[in-house]
This record gives structure tokens, C-alpha cells and sequence, in this order.
């Protein structure tokens, strides 16, 4: 089997269903697990691979098809991430702002009703709840019966499962700074959970994060598709890094310990050609990507994630002789999305980062219906490193996975946690983490004068641009609702409840202790 593949084993006969979708009288519910799902390490393997595909698939179909539960778009997290992330930004402008609901994202006036918002909490939760049954089937009664090879295998399971799970938390928290907290311990059937706040949630991340590390793969062992310990660093460098907005305590110097800890151990690098790490064959890319979400054709097809950013970038209104969707590896283009301003501004003059198609459009944003306004994003594509296009993006979406945590990200937040005030690195360290992206880009460095925390959130931008990050940056410098940073499609500020989003309706009638202060 292709190593790409090898944890794409989907469990169709899985049966766990999430926490409050239809059925507002059983809150949470879930069915037992069947127990002949869980016989051999085969078993395991499988229902954890329906774990890592949460991000990319609804169900157990193709694009969506026999969906996991029923909610108001029916999308992958992947895509609702990416909405909540970026077109809430000065990233994004959506050109189907109406048919794809995503007006009051852009503008800032969203409500405990809107369908982008209840999607991603939903799917969150349907990620923790499957979790958490799997992680009740790797209790040391369960797995007992097992050889003692056997334990070790269903002990890095669960070591990842437990990744998973703390990977979905940590969006909760991010997003909604709140939520119900239940983990394997909790009994399976209807009752009403408590409700963690962000600094419980905080707590609970941390905590699980540094009791799995040990327990899961070097990047040598790791196969493909899997979460490595480096995973559970990274996202601890992000979580203390983003610390002082969840919880109002910093953690720089943590930021730097857990950046470090990528950095020194398991020997990632750098990819010397950026646009590699966003093509059709970037699952070659695991000396920089410490872990994908991955996307296939014929395996996971999706109409969110990479697809999303490929076919959603890819313009039908275009005016442009020059310009051709096929170039990206698209049969057809959405025309749904395209670069406001602000992100092409950033760039300087040959930075090999600077992906995007200028000809015959417009660099400002004014109508976000106009096709021609706006730059179009060229980053990602379902081109392989040969040029040729990957799959039929209209039958079957992209060959593209999607990177959750780069090499690159440990470099940035090691610079800003330094520049904050974080111990354990010195400003050099900074610089030299700094300047390790600005060379791969082809510009100029960065000297003492240029690291300010202006010039690493452009720098962030530059170098991770739609990739899911942008929303977070911008609260964690306080400019996502002020008026202090505007962009096309924002020219004032606004209300400071928009740095995080409300619990959905639905959810609020069915658990009681769910409360939202500010909507």
C-alpha cells in the first residue's frame, strides 16, 4: 500500500454519533461502539484513521456523501476552519458572499446563528466524541488480551488519539473560548456536561499534550499521515504563544521551549522550494510538514480543504489571455475567492512567496462580487513536481493535502516569543529563525532594527498565508476588531465580542450551563 495511504483505512461500520445536532433531548449521545470493531490492531487502526480523516471528510462517502450527522451546511472542519480563519481577515474576499452565507462572516456581524459558526463547533465536538470512545477502547482492561507488541502499537494509538482530541480542543478554545468538557471517563449515554472555561480548557490542552508526547513516534518511525511527537510540540508552541489571549498569563518562554524542542530533535528542514510545500506531491514534503491532513482523490475526496483553496482560487471571470485554471491542476474554477489588498501589499519585490495572479485585476477590493477585483491566489495547486495535473478536480476534488503544522511556524512563533520576552533564546536566535525563511524566500534579511512585532506579524503573513493562521495573529496583536490595522472590506473597528465566536442556538438550548456574555 502507497505510504501516503497507509492510515486511510476508513471504519464503516463505526457508529458514534455527536454531541447535539438533531436530537436536543439526548445531549450528548452516543451509541456503543460495537465490539467486534475493536478485535485486532487492524481494528484500531482503522477506527483511528476515521479520527485523522475528520478534518478532510463528513462521512463515510465520497465528497459527503452518507454524512456523518446532519448540521446547516453539512461542510468538512477543514473548510469551516478556513472560513472562520481567513475570510473573517483581510485574507479573503468570498465573491458568493450570499449563496455561500458568508456576509456576516465577512463583515464582522455574525450571530449564535450563523451556519459557518455552528458547523465548525459541531464538527469539533464530533472529532472529541469519537476520541473519546476510541481512547474507552484502549483502557489497559480492554487491551489486555493483547501481545505485548500489540500493547506497544495500541499505546502509540492512543498517545495519538489523545493528540487528536487536544487538537480539537484547542479550536475550541481559539474559536469560542468556551465549551462542554468530556473526555473517556465521562459515561456514555444523555446527560449534560459541564462547561469548561479558557483557562480549563487551557489547562486540559497543556496537560494532554505533555502526557502523549512520550507515547507517540519520532518523525524516522512516524508513518505517513500520522500525528509525530513533534505534532504535540508544535501545537504547544502555538497554544503558549496565543496564551495571554486565552488565559491573560503569557508563556513565552514555554513558546520557546516547545519551538526549540521541533527545531533541535528529529531532524526536520526547510524545503528549498516553498511552492513544493502546497502542490499535488507535497506529501514528499515531510522534511518541513510535521503533519498533513490528507487529501486524495480517490481515498478522501472533499469539497472543502484543499480543494476549497484550489478550485475556490481558481477564477471563472478572469479577463486575462494569460490566465488559465488548468495551469493549478483545475478541470474548472469556482471563482469564489480571491486576495483583498492588504495581502499582496505585503510583499517586497522577489519574494518567491509572492503566489498570486495579477494580470487585468485590480489590486483593491471595493465590490466582493466583482471577479476582476482582487489579485488571484496561486499558492495552492493540483499540479505534481512533473506539471502535471493530479486528479479531475470537478468529479473527484484534489491530490493536495493539507499541511497542519510546518517546520516554518516553529521559526516564527520561536522569534516572537523572544521578542515578547520569552527566555531560553536570545534576540540572535530570533534573527537567525527569522532570516532561515527570508533567505529561502530570495530577500533581504533581517537586521536588529527590523525585529519588531510589526514586522514578524508581516512576516507570519508571508509566509503562511491561507493556511489557516491569520485570525489568531491578528487578535494575538490586538488588530482584529480595532481600528488600529483596516483593511478593504474593513474600514473601522469593531465590536471587541468578534475576537471569538458565540456558542451556536441549538446548543444553548440544549445545555443549560452554555451561556454567551457578550451576544
Amino acid at each position: 500500500m502507497n505510504s501516503k495511504y497507509i492510515s486511510l483505512l476508513f471504519a464503516a461500520s463505526l457508529t458514534v454519533a455527536p454531541a447535539c445536532t438533531d436530537d436536543l433531548d439526548q445531549y450528548p449521545h452516543e451509541e456503543t461502539t460495537s465490539e467486534s470493531l475493536y478485535k485486532t490492531v487492524s481494528d484500531y487502526e482503522s477506527v483511528l484513521a476515521k479520527l485523522y480523516s475528520s478534518y478532510t471528510v463528513v462521512g463515510q462517502g465520497k465528497g459527503g456523501e452518507n454524512a456523518d450527522f446532519t448540521s446547516n451546511n453539512g461542510q468538512d472542519f477543514g473548510r469551516c476552519l478556513f472560513n472562520l480563519q481567513e475570510a473573517t481577515t483581510d485574507e479573503v474576499v468570498s465573491t458568493w458572499l450570499e449563496g455561500d452565507k458568508l456576509t456576516d462572516l465577512t463583515y464582522h456581524s455574525w450571530d449564535a446563528n450563523d451556519a459557518w459558526v455552528s458547523d465548525a463547533y459541531y464538527r469539533a465536538y464530533y472529532a472529541i466524541t469519537i476520541s473519546n470512545e476510541f481512547l474507552r477502547q484502549c483502557g489497559d482492561s480492554k487491551i489486555a488480551s493483547f501481545s505485548e507488541a500489540d500493547q506497544a502499537s495500541l499505546k502509540m494509538f492512543k498517545a495519538e488519539a489523545r493528540f487528536l482530541r487536544a487538537f480539537y480542543y484547542y479550536w475550541v478554545l481559539d474559536l469560542f473560548r468556551q465549551g462542554p468538557m468530556v473526555t473517556e471517563s465521562d459515561n456514555v449515554g444523555a446527560y449534560i456536561p459541564d462547561v469548561a472555561n479558557a483557562e480549563q480548557l487551557f489547562a486540559f490542552i497543556e496537560s494532554e499534550l505533555k502526557a502523549c508526547e512520550a507515547d507517540m513516534a519520532d518523525k524516522a518511525s512516524c508513518a505517513y499521515g500520522r500525528a509525530p511527537r513533534a505534532a504535540a510540540w508544535m501545537l504547544l508552541s502555538r497554544l503558549y504563544l496565543n496564551a495571554e489571549v486565552y488565559t491573560g498569563k503569557s508563556y513565552y518562554s514555554d513558546c520557546v521551549t516547545y519551538s526549540q524542542k521541533v527545531l533541535t530533535n528529529d531532524g526536520y528542514s526547510l524545503e528549498s522550494d516553498y511552492s513544493k510545500l502546497f502542490n499535488a506531491d507535497n506529501h514528499k514534503r515531510t522534511n518541513e510538514i510535521i503533519l498533513h491532513a490528507v487529501v486524495d482523490s480517490k481515498q478522501t475526496v472533499t469539497w472543502g480543504s484543499t480543494t476549497l483553496l484550489i478550485c475556490g482560487a481558481a477564477s471563472t471571470g478572469c479577463t486575462s489571455p494569460d490566465y488559465d485554471v488548468k495551469n493549478y491542476g483545475v478541470q474548472s474554477g469556482w471563482g469564489s475567492m480571491r486576495a483583498q489588498s492588504q495581502l499582496p501589499n505585503v510583499f517586497a519585490s522577489g519574494d518567491s512567496r509572492f503566489l498570486f495572479f495579477s494580470d487585468q485585476q485590480a489590486l483593491e477590493v471595493k465590490n466582493p462580487t466583482d471577479q476582476t477585483q482582487g489579485y488571484i491566489v496561486t499558492k495552492w495547486t493540483n499540479i505534481t513536481d512533473n506539471g502535471e495535473i493530479a486528479s479531475n478536480t470537478t468529479s473527484d476534488g484534489v491530490d493536495t493535502d493539507m499541511p497542519l503544522f510546518r517546520l516554518a511556524e516553529a521559526y516564527l512563533n520561536l522569534a516572537e516569543a523572544v521578542v515578547r520576552g520569552g527566555t531560553g533564546a536570545s534576540k540572535s536566535d530570533a534573527l537567525s529563525a527569522v532570516n532561515k525563511l527570508r533567505d529561502r524566500a530570495g530577500v533581504k534579511w533581517f537586521t536588529d532594527a527590523d525585529l519588531t512585532l510589526d514586522n514578524l506579524l508581516a512576516e507570519r503573513q508571508r509566509e503562511m498565508y491561507w493556511e489557516n493562521t491569520r485570525r489568531t495573529d491578528l487578535i494575538r496583536h490586538n488588530y482584529f476588531c480595532t481600528n488600529t490595522f483596516t483593511w478593504d472590506l474593513k474600514t473601522s473597528a469593531f465590536d471587541a465580542k468578534y475576537n471569538y465566536f458565540p456558542i451556536p442556538q441549538t446548543e444553548l438550548t440544549a445545555n443549560p450551563n452554555l451561556k454567551n456574555k457578550e451576544y
